[in-house]
């Protein structure tokens, strides 16, 4: 579940007490883990994954009912519009409303005496707080790097404060990590040696993955490829402080498109496709054991989806790092995701966030597919989310990860991303009448049923 699709008053999940209150359903369901997509600035098309910073976080997340209880805002402060109080989120509403709250929450926080504990996050997170603080923005002004420190410390103030709730409560958190960044984000203008750019700033090389049978052109993301070379002359620092900075933040985290740290898919700066590109090494094994250094381990999991060689399962498996898989893809024949082929070093999904939800996956299967799932898991159409999600409990994957709008049996409308698709995403957010005390029990009945209880 993102932590924007939390349900709140203020029309974004945030730190505050919905938060509180989901950790508080998940234990009461036996749950021991909650998935987020990445919580760093949001980008362009609101999306989590086309971040501005690989290190800093939200301020749209910052919980007012947390600010108002120290004493920086005031009740009234937290009346915001009654349409942000249900529904999906309206990211530009949201904005309109919560970023001027904020900014009564610094000035009366700038009134106050600085606190040591705000002078030592400055001076740990300095080599990338001072960038991102000082960044150039187009409504600059004399307090902008003393308000984004201030925004920065509040986010992990409020962070720590669920984090340890949730652990108190045996509830760990995964995180997610693009394997790229924002070509306008402030690590490649702070760094700009460590990409692949022209003389003028622009990328000579972009990201994205070929051609596939759900992307004729293939995808085109467009950030700039990483200088290699340079990384390995810095011995990965940017990667240590990066993923240092992740696992300060979650317990354990995701690597988005995996491949990347064997093979990553280069094309030329300029293109409108992905179609004319070609996959180049990455020093894949110099980046982990650069990472085990830093982090005394590999807390990661492995996304190895897509155009996955041996190679990359070699990698994968020479760190003991688990893969995913996701059950969607595995009722073809032989298909690499189906429920009897999941390992135990594995996670497994019945969907990911981009994929439809299983309703709405259902309803696009065709006939043959759709009759080996029924010989396969003893399900009906009917009930396909909690057949999958019962399905996911019963392979030998030693963690299943599921979607709240699949344990909720929701359609394709609730669907979090459609890839390739630049609109309409990263808005779903679910509803305090969804998380009821029925629906946790029946939760935790099937976790006990299926082994998942932790003794």
């Amino acid at each position: 579940l993102p932590l924007s699709a939390l349900p709140s008053r203020h029309g974004i999940g945030d730190l505050g007490p919905e938060a509180y209150r989901f950790v508080d359903w998940l234990q009461s369901a036996g749950v021991t883990w909650w998935q987020m997509l990445p919580v760093g600035p949001i980008g362009p098309g609101n999306s989590p994954y086309a971040s501005s910073s690989a290190f800093a976080g939200e301020p749209l997340y910052l919980s007012l009912e947390r600010l108002c209880e120290d004493g920086l805002l005031g009740s009234s402060d937290l009346s915001g519009a009654r349409e942000l109080r249900t529904g999906n989120v309206k990211y530009g509403v949201v904005r309109k409303f919560k970023e001027p709250v904020l900014e009564r929450a610094f000035a009366a926080w700038k009134g106050k005496r600085r606190t040591a504990a705000y002078k030592h996050f400055c001076e740990r997170e300095a080599h990338w707080l001072d960038a991102w603080a000082d960044r150039p923005m187009p409504s600059s002004d004399e307090d902008q790097g003393l308000r984004e420190r201030f925004l920065q410390f509040e986010f992990q103030r409020q962070w720590d404060a669920l984090r340890a709730y949730a652990a108190d409560r045996g509830v760990r958190l995964i995180g997610d990590a693009p394997i790229f960044v924002g070509r306008d984000s402030v690590d490649v203008a702070t760094r700009p040696e460590l990409f692949r750019l022209e003389p003028d700033g622009s990328p000579s090389v972009l990201t994205g993955c070929p051609p596939d049978a759900m992307n004729a052109d293939g995808q085109l993301w467009g950030h700039p490829h990483y200088d290699w070379e340079a990384h390995r002359a810095e011995n990965y620092g940017w990667w240590r402080a990066r993923m240092r900075r992740q696992v300060d933040l979650f317990d354990v985290v995701r690597v988005d498109h995996f491949i990347g740290f064997r093979n990553a898919w280069e094309v030329k700066g300029g293109a409108e496709t992905a179609r004319e590109g070609f996959w180049a090494h990455t020093p894949g094994e110099e980046i982990l054991d650069a990472l085990r250094d830093e982090l005394g381990g590999l807390p990661l999991i492995a996304e190895d989806l897509g155009s996955v060689t041996d190679e990359v399962l070699a990698l994968r498996d020479a760190y003991g790092l688990p893969g995913m898989r996701v059950l969607q893809w595995g009722f073809s024949p032989r298909s690499f995701h189906a429920p009897h082929a999941v390992p135990e070093n594995s996670i497994v999904y019945p969907a990911t966030h981009d994929n439809d939800t299983c309703v709405g996956w259902w309803r696009g299967l065709d006939a043959r597919d759709k009759k080996r799932f029924r010989i396969a898991t003893l399900g009906e159409g009917k009930t396909v989310g909690s057949t999958m999600c019962r399905t996911a409990f019963c392979t030998r994957a030693h963690t299943a990860i599921v979607q709240l709008q699949d344990l909720l049996g929701l359609g394709r409308a609730t669907r979090t991303n459609t890839p390739g698709t630049a609109t309409g995403n990263w808005v779903w957010r679910a509803s305090r009448a969804d998380l009821t005390a029925g629906r946790a029990r029946r939760l935790h009945e099937l976790l006990d049923a299926t082994d998942r209880l932790t003794p």
